[in-house]
């Protein structure tokens, strides 16, 4: 009897796929994934009426997909990867991955895809175009391939695309705007890292199922239209490093179901949009928006990450960051940041990545950091005290910007803190002993300010580099090469043994005797030799008396030789 679920992968088993599987009839599962076979796939694989999974991913294989594999009806999925396959089967499922093969005669590559539930080509080489293919399965992922030209249109029944990291150069319209006679199930929507071009459509009202949209990275340009109103279902929304211009219209507060809102990297304009209902992440840096932030935005309960850095926004920080309940409780709800896709038989979730950028670099975040960014604008006034209380914060920007005044021993509160930058600002005073007990500290910068005095001592501030405090010319201490006056030791003119406590006290002392004997020379010179300089009589009765002084002497001089 013959086993119902072997698995054979990460083996390093080489040589052909052996022909006696093909007798294992009633085998559910084969897991042959990550070994070295190389050869074609055997034909007789098609007698394994029971077989449900097929996972021939990451081997040497070549060839076609057998069509004997089309008899196999039981069958759900099937990986296949750094392979040349292709064929026709009944399959519900199918992954390639990194594969070197042609795709060739590519119309039969997307026919034998029209009939599968889930359908996913990633790191392949096709460079086709597609505004004459017709994508009908329920997933479908296209990611990393080099597609070119046009895009494809999709059938009611597709509900995620994804077409990352391409070389898609069309306008996104004629995907967008293809009239369906079904509503479309759309839900997921993925074609950032492309060439995309053009305007964005005004076909959305089509599309109100979308949860997820994703145009980061392309070459768009224009106004967000009034159109992406009509999404009320929207969740995700990324539009960052294109060319948009204008203001953020007020009416994407019709989508009140929107947790991600990236507009980054455009050019955009106007004040900060103060409508943004139950956001959890905004991210709008490099654009050009201008005057305050407004105080609307404290009243973002749910808010985690705020990201407005490299604007042209001024004015103070506002005080009342505190009622931002999520930032402030330990055991506060991220919540699930993605979607569930189902069709007959399967289902699977996809997370929204989220691009977070930190020290210059793009670091992907499955589990979201609690982070706010204010840098590079114009905002002035102190660092209020209130932005301390935020005890979930793990990452503060406040830097190259105009702020004034002390950082607070309150900072010791954000016991979560992994990165601090304030560099570059106006602040001054001693850097609190508070600082040196956030544990969790990994990023430090306190560059060019007036910070003055001892860095606080703790293994803590002690384990960055000079980088972290340079630029503020009264500090001092380690990892500083400066010396602390209180550390230099004096020069030693004593004998040795002599004991030394007091020195401090004495040369106090000696300060003011060496005080009272200068004021005390000040008045005698000034007693005796200030009527001589002011009276005329006693000028005249002192220079007779100094001719008659030196005569006399000079006398004396001569006759002693």
């Amino acid at each position: 009897m013959a086993a119902s679920n072997p698995w054979l992968s990460h083996n390093n088993m080489g040589r052909p796929i052996p022909d006696w599987i093909g007798q294992l009839e009633r085998l559910q599962e084969l897991d042959l994934s990550h070994n070295a076979f190389s050869g074609p796939i055997p034909t007789n694989l098609g007698n394994l009426s029971s077989l449900i999974l097929l996972d021939l991913y990451s081997n040497h294989l070549n060839g076609n997909l057998p069509e004997s594999l089309g008899l196999l009806s039981n069958l759900e999925r099937m990986e296949v990867g750094d392979d040349s396959l292709t064929g026709n089967s009944s399959l519900n499922f199918l992954l390639i991955e990194n594969s070197r093969a042609s795709f060739e005669p590519l119309d039969k590559l997307w026919d034998f895809a029209a009939q599968l539930e889930w359908f996913s080509l990633h790191n392949n080489t096709i460079s086709e175009d597609m505004s004459n293919v017709l994508l009908n399965s329920t997933l479908v992922w296209l990611e990393s391939n080099n597609l070119r030209g046009g895009l494809p249109r999709l059938s009611p029944k597709v509900a995620a695309l994804s077409l990352f990291n391409n070389s898609l150069t069309v306008s996104i319209s004629p995907l967008l705007c293809h009239k369906m006679v079904e509503e479309s199930s759309l839900k997921y929507l993925e074609m950032s890292n492309n060439l995309l071009s053009g305007e964005l459509t005004d076909c959305w009202i089509h599309w109100k199922q979308l949860r997820h949209i994703s145009l980061g990275k392309n070459t768009l340009t224009g106004k967000i239209p009034q159109s992406m109103a009509s999404l009320s279902n929207l969740v995700s929304l990324h539009l960052n490093e294109n060319n948009f211009f204008g203001e953020v219209p007020l009416s994407l507060k019709d989508c009140q179901n929107l947790w991600i809102l990236n507009l980054g990297e455009n050019n955009f304009s106007g004040a900060i949009p103060s409508w943004m209902g139950s956001v959890k992440i905004i991210q709008l840096s490099s654009n050009q928006f201008s005057g305050n932030i407004p105080t609307q935005i404290c009243q973002l309960n749910s808010l985690m990450f705020m990201d407005f850095a490299n604007n042209r926004l001024s004015g103070p920080i506002p005080n009342c960051l505190h009622n931002i309940t999520s930032m402030l409780s330990d055991h506060a709800s991220i919540g699930e940041f993605g979607i569930r896709i189902q069709s007959t038989d399967n289902e699977v979730d996809i997370v929204f990545v989220v691009i977070m950028p930190k020290k210059g670099n793009e670091l992907e975040y499955w589990k979201l950091m609690y982070a706010i960014d204010l840098s590079s604008n114009n905002l002035s006034g102190t660092v209020p005290l209130e932005i301390f209380m935020l005890t979930r914060l793990q990452s503060m920007n406040l830097s190259h910007n105009r702020l004034i005044g002390t950082i607070k021993n309150e900072i010791g509160n954000l016991k979560q803190l992994e990165c601090l930058d304030l560099s570059n600002n106006r602040l001054s005073r001693q850097i609190p002993q508070f600082l040196s007990g956030l544990s969790f500290l990994g990023d430090l910068n306190l560059s060019f300010n007036n910070f003055m005095g001892k860095i606080p001592s703790g293994t803590q501030l002690q384990g960055f580099t000079n980088l972290s405090y340079m630029g503020n010319n009264e500090l001092c201490g380690p990892p500083l090469t400066q010396i602390c006056p209180q550390n230099k030791k004096p020069h030693d003119t004593k004998l040795m043994g002599e004991d030394h406590d007091g020195d401090d006290d004495k040369s106090e002392v000696y300060s003011w005797f060496y005080m009272g004997l200068g004021i005390g020379f000040a008045s005698g010179f000034w007693g005796v030799f200030g009527p001589i300089l002011f009276n005329r009589r006693c000028r005249h009765a002192y220079f007779t008396f100094l001719h008659r002084l030196y005569t006399m002497v000079t006398q004396k001089m001569n006759s002693l030789y």
